[in-house]
């Protein structure tokens, strides 16, 4: 697999709380671990993920918003936005793309990490949910081309707000994973950030499955325990020293 490459930021954009717990929680401990600056973009509030008796959504709002910034302490992260757009109705619009474009201008991100919007058939028991597919093609559009272009929504350039191409994509990945990152040393940093949300867990302990699941991506790669991804680099080293020496 070679040298383990840290990236210096990094930002995760998912559609609800717990998604990154998920995913890609112990990637990301682990570039924290080593000097990442990682930024959680959540375009949910997931508002509609507790269906109990007499919970409405503002109460199941509040609730997964502060489970999802006490996951992200644990794992280490530096900021936690929400974009509050209506759980389980996501859509790739336009306006998302450029909530996105501003957030990933913002922030400069040397990786971006999003979901797979070609994966619908996860499993053998579920279908993946359209609003991972619809944060996942909004988070690839808005990355590339889209926040890399400084004519395009030039109203954020006039804020001040820079054109930013960030420098790599990993996309999350069930079956057609490419990249594994070796995650036994902040395995258990995932499965605390995951315990985080109580309210998804339902008196359930996510460690046995999240074990399981990550040890299967690390079977014959050396691996005790993996997360999959698919990776795209956008820009060469020498290009990206280039490009961010004003920012250093």
């Amino acid at each position: 697999m070679g040298e383990f490459y840290v990236p210096k930021s990094a930002m995760a954009i998912v559609a609800h709380p717990d998604d990154i717990e998920y995913t890609c929680a112990g990637t990301l401990a682990r570039w924290v671990k080593y000097g990442a600056n990682v930024t959680y973009v959540i375009c949910t509030s997931g508002d509609v993920g507790i269906d109990e008796v007499g919970n409405t959504k503002e109460k199941a709002a509040k609730i997964r918003e502060s489970e999802q910034r006490r996951a992200a302490d644990i794992v280490g992260a530096g900021e936690v936005v929400f974009l509050r757009e209506p759980d389980g109705l996501l859509q790739p619009t336009i306006e998302l793309r450029k909530k996105l474009v501003r957030e990933i201008r913002r922030f400069r991100p040397e990786v971006v990490i999003c979901g797979d919007p070609t994966i619908v058939w996860a499993r053998h028991d579920y279908i993946n949910h359209p609003d991972h597919r619809a944060a996942a093609t909004a988070a690839l559009d808005a990355t590339f081309p889209a926040a890399g272009q400084p004519n395009l929504f030039e109203e954020l350039e006039d804020e001040g707000i820079k054109a930013h191409k960030p420098r790599k994509v990993y996309a999350t990945s069930w079956m057609d994973a490419d990249f594994f990152v070796n995650i036994e040393e902040t395995i258990d940093i995932k499965i605390k950030a995951l315990r985080a949300h109580k309210s998804q867990m339902k008196g359930r302990d996510p460690e046995d499955l999240i074990r399981e699941w990550a040890a299967e991506r690390g079977k014959g790669k050396e691996m005790k325990y993996a997360e999959g991804f698919r990776v795209v680099t956008l820009v060469d080293n020498e290009s990206w020293n280039d490009m961010n020496q004003e920012f250093e």
